[in-house]
């Protein structure tokens, strides 16, 4: 791992992140549904009040990769969490241990702020992705479905706090 450098992303790379973005967007085909601009992460990530962090992975002096994540909780355990909400490495810097260094310095991120898990989501076509997590020893939720609310049904289910 000598060629791979990670850091703490601050607000000058802002340009960095958001290419990660719609790279991570193209690779889950999901390009349609993104409007992440410079502007929107600047307030989201490094405004007053920050919702996410990011992590940079460089191979050699070469934005490589990414990893976005935040605080959750278990009511379960009574401890925090880190939720990994993306993770992605260029295709063409793949293979070269890139994601594993984003993970690990994850974890130890979640060590020294005394968490007790780390979970992300992964395509259910995306079977690199699914083998690599598994060889880690992570365990897929199998029983769990995901719900999302946005949009108009959102919008209808906020209206019916009046």
């Amino acid at each position: 791992m000598a060629h791979i450098r990670i850091s703490e992303a601050t607000a000058k790379d802002l340009s960095v992140i958001l290419d990660m973005i719609l790279g991570l967007a193209e690779y889950e085909r999901l390009t349609h549904v993104v409007t992440a601009t410079e502007d929107s992460l600047r307030r989201t990530l490094f405004g007053s009040k920050p919702a996410a962090e990011v992590l940079l992975a460089y191979w050699e002096d070469e934005p490589a990769g990414f990893a976005l994540h935040f605080p959750n909780y278990s009511s379960f355990l009574a401890q925090s969490g880190i939720f990994l909400e993306d993770l992605f490495v260029k295709p063409h810097l793949r293979g070269k241990g890139i994601g594993l260094a984003l993970l690990a310095r994850l974890a130890a991120i979640a060590k020294e702020r005394g968490c007790g898990q780390m979970e992300w989501e992964v395509l259910d076509w995306n079977e690199p992705s699914i083998r690599f997590y598994k060889s880690l020893g992570a365990e897929p939720m199998d029983e769990w479905t995901k719900y999302r609310l946005d949009g108009e049904a959102l919008n209808r289910l906020a209206g019916k706090d009046r």
